[in-house]
């Protein structure tokens, strides 16, 4: 690319002789020339603003406004101002030049087919010339290796890809047969807690119903000891006289001295009858 480099500035060189410039812009670009061969690129750039700021149709300035840039690696700057150059070249030497350093532009920056189409260009108007044909034989030869390069990284690549796919295959499977593994140990502890639950259930029904069962009889012995003391309280609770009527005692009373006093009543009667009785004797015989 060096030797790319030193062509296309001694054809920026030459160009200055060839389009019709002012007095004023012969100035600046002269000047421009002057600062860019003693490497003084920001008074060269200024230079060359100033003379196509004075007249934009001249294509001298633009195009070594862009040798300028080429020469400090802006490469993208002196593209577009090759582009301006070949756009206002009112001659064919202008348009070769032109055309020659835009194809020097994509060779740097690796897009062979556009360097190839812009050094056709500029044999289409200068056919004479060896510097435009070698480098299109270069750039063809570049993009040839470019496309074995491409060709070589796309099998890689593929390959690559498929490693990746299978690898990632590899992975799903294994994460699948993990996530399955994982599923059944799940489904297991969850059956195992289940089943703990459930006996757990059991065993606190069981023993819910035994509590209850307990709770019941008990409640039964309660019941029935109630029950029995009621019993015991009616045996031996005496019934209360109602209003008006004698107590079962006082009744009792009542006859034993009614029975006592017929009984001395009758036992007067009976002393009677045997104290008036005659005594009947018996004959001796």
């Amino acid at each position: 690319m060096k030797n790319l480099v030193y062509i296309f500035i001694l054809i920026g060189c030459a160009v200055f002789a060839q389009e019709k410039q002012k007095p004023q812009d012969e100035k600046h670009i002269y000047q421009g020339n002057q600062e860019l061969q003693e490497n003084n690129f920001v008074n060269a750039e200024a230079e060359y603003r100033y003379a196509i700021s004075e007249n934009p149709t001249n294509s001298v300035s633009k195009y070594n406004l862009g040798n300028a840039y080429f020469k400090n690696k802006k490469t993208d700057e002196a593209l577009v101002r090759y582009q301006q150059a070949q756009k206002v070249a009112e001659t064919k030497p202008g348009k070769h030049k032109a055309f020659h350093n835009i194809g020097n532009s994509f060779m740097q920056q690796k897009k062979y087919d556009n360097a190839i189409e812009a050094y056709k260009n500029a044999l289409r108007n200068n056919p004479k010339d060896n510097e435009s044909r070698y480098n299109l034989a270069l750039a063809k030869k570049m993009k040839e290796q470019q496309d074995k390069e491409n060709e070589k990284n796309k099998d890689k690549n593929k390959d690559k890809d498929s490693k990746n796919k299978k690898d990632n295959k590899d992975k799903k499977d294994d994460k699948n047969k993990n996530d399955k593994d994982s599923d059944k140990k799940d489904d297991k502890g969850k059956e195992d807690e289940k089943k703990d639950k459930d006996d757990k259930g059991d065993k606190d029904k069981k023993d819910k119903e035994e509590d209850n069962k307990g709770k019941e009889d008990e409640k039964k012995d309660k019941q029935k000891d109630k029950n029995q003391d009621k019993s015991d309280n009616k045996k031996e609770e005496k019934p209360k006289p109602k209003k008006g009527q004698l107590s079962p005692q006082q009744v009792q009373s009542l006859l034993e001295a009614m029975n006592n006093q017929e009984k001395k009543l009758q036992e007067k009667m009976n002393a009677k009858k045997t104290k008036g009785v005659p005594v009947k004797n018996e004959k001796d015989w």
